[in-house]
């Protein structure tokens, strides 16, 4: 059973840096994208960061510049470094994986999400 597990959510300061990791585990033939995406209540779900196999990455607008994501692939991980936090980036942070389990296609899994609470 595939199953993402995210860690570091909290309260900040805005201005101030935070840290999300999320670690894939099961049987996982190999993964292709992983991303964060994020959540306000009433809200969409909407994409923060995306990282590809090859490193590729893109952002949206509103963090560019300050948010960084990157990959472990051996150890099946993913990094977001968020730095200088401003209250509109609270949000339940959400890890997702594009993988394929052994015998299987490729399908999207989420992690449980992650309270991110910036304080102005």
């Amino acid at each position: 059973q595939v199953q993402l597990v995210e860690s570091g959510g909290g309260l900040v300061q805005a201005g101030k840096s935070l840290t999300l990791s999320c670690v894939a585990s099961g049987s996982i033939a190999d993964i292709d994208t992983m991303a964060w995406y994020r959540q306000s209540p009433g809200m969409a779900r909407d994409e923060v960061a995306k990282i590809y196999i090859g490193g590729e990455t893109r952002y949206a607008d509103s963090v560019k510049g300050r948010f960084t994501v990157s990959r472990d692939n051996a150890k099946k991980t993913t990094v977001l470094h968020m730095n200088d936090l401003k209250p509109e980036d609270t949000a339940v942070y959400y890890c997702h994986a594009k993988l394929r389990e052994w015998g299987a296609d490729y399908r999207s899994y989420w992690g449980q999400g992650s309270q991110v609470t910036v304080s102005s």
